[in-house]
């Protein structure tokens, strides 16, 4: 399965499994429009019946479009039971109704359906929002970058030798690591990290804070913090890089939290895997670089509840070696 939508001339989707980029090198494309797309080819790949959503959320208001999504969500369900498909559990909806139903006569149960539809869009809005903000953030970081680019591009074709690799040659891949980490640091997407609750008292140097608090961490202080980083407000992979150029893994990168369990980000592993193979397709199909008569662009984030960069263009120029 190839991984980007077909980009028509018309600026329309083709619909399909099958999803190929394919833009003019010769006219700039707007980024924010082509990843508002990477919304609806999540949704083909992974959840096939939210398609009509995106058509939904580009003609109505923000909380009717929730509530379609909602609405949407609570009708798979509803064909799920009818289908029975949870004895024999293929999906998440399936696994959940399974729950359902082996706690029924728990009065202290917090499993309904409900919830399941909350969780679903949940587990959609943040999958989409995050990942198609963080390649919003590569492209423009690369583009004003090009030996950056050029050496990850490097990197990559001398490593993966054929068109098919998998999320495992990432470990082959240091420099290109370093970079895609470097990016999710210095480009974190939240305003603020996603407040938690303190479950007894606690002593934090010295203050007390009481149980059932809500407290609001500031990751970006870690992921800035000049006593770990050695230009901590600078875009530079070799945060991550040893003296040999082997990746380093580091305890202050903190972009999608800390600690076990619920105290970091659920779709962690799903968003480390879609933003590599990703961007390895998209540096492997096209080399990108600022308008012309554009000196550099706008490096500032917009402040809202993510924190995605300003809307630009690119030109995407295909590699004529790309397989």
């Amino acid at each position: 399965m190839q991984l980007f939508a077909n980009y028509s001339k018309n600026n329309s989707w083709e619909k399909g499994t099958s999803i190929q980029l394919s833009i003019s090198c010769l006219q700039p494309i707007n980024v924010h429009i082509l990843m508002s797309k990477f919304h609806y080819g999540v949704c083909q790949i992974c959840f096939s019946w939210l398609t009509e959503f995106y058509f939904l959320c580009s003609s109505n208001g923000a909380l009717h479009a929730i509530e379609m999504l909602v609405s949407l969500v609570k009708k798979e369900i509803q064909k799920h039971k009818e289908q029975k498909s949870f004895q024999e559990p293929q999906d998440f909806i399936d696994f959940y109704l399974l729950e359902i139903e082996k706690r029924k006569n728990d009065p202290t149960s917090t499993y309904d359906e409900e919830n399941l539809a909350q969780d679903i869009h949940d587990l959609f809005v943040a999958g989409t929002e995050t990942t198609s903000s963080s390649l919003k953030w590569a492209i423009l970081l690369l583009a004003n970058r090009p030996d950056i680019q050029d050496k990850t591009y490097k990197e990559i074709e001398d490593v993966l030798c054929s068109s098919s690799f998998s999320y495992q040659d990432l470990k082959k891949l240091p420099y290109t690591n370093a970079v895609l980490h470097e990016i999710q640091r210095l480009k974190y997407l939240l305003l603020i990290g996603v407040p938690r609750q303190t479950a007894k008292d606690v002593k934090i140097r010295g203050f007390l804070i009481p149980k059932g608090t809500i407290v609001i961490p500031n990751l970006r202080s870690a992921l800035l913090d000049p006593e770990h980083w050695e230009s901590p407000k600078e875009f530079n992979p070799k945060h991550f890089l040893d003296q040999d150029g082997h990746f380093v893994a580091r305890e202050e990168y903190l972009a999608f939290g800390a600690g076990k369990r619920a105290r970091v980000c659920l779709g962690e592993q799903l968003a480390r895997m879609e933003f590599f193979i990703f961007m390895v397709n998209l540096l492997r199909a096209f080399r990108f670089q600022l308008p012309p008569g554009v000196k550099e662009l706008n490096e500032e984030p917009v402040a809202a509840i993510t924190t995605p960069p300003h809307p630009y263009k690119v030109c995407a120029v295909p590699r004529c070696s790309s397989s």
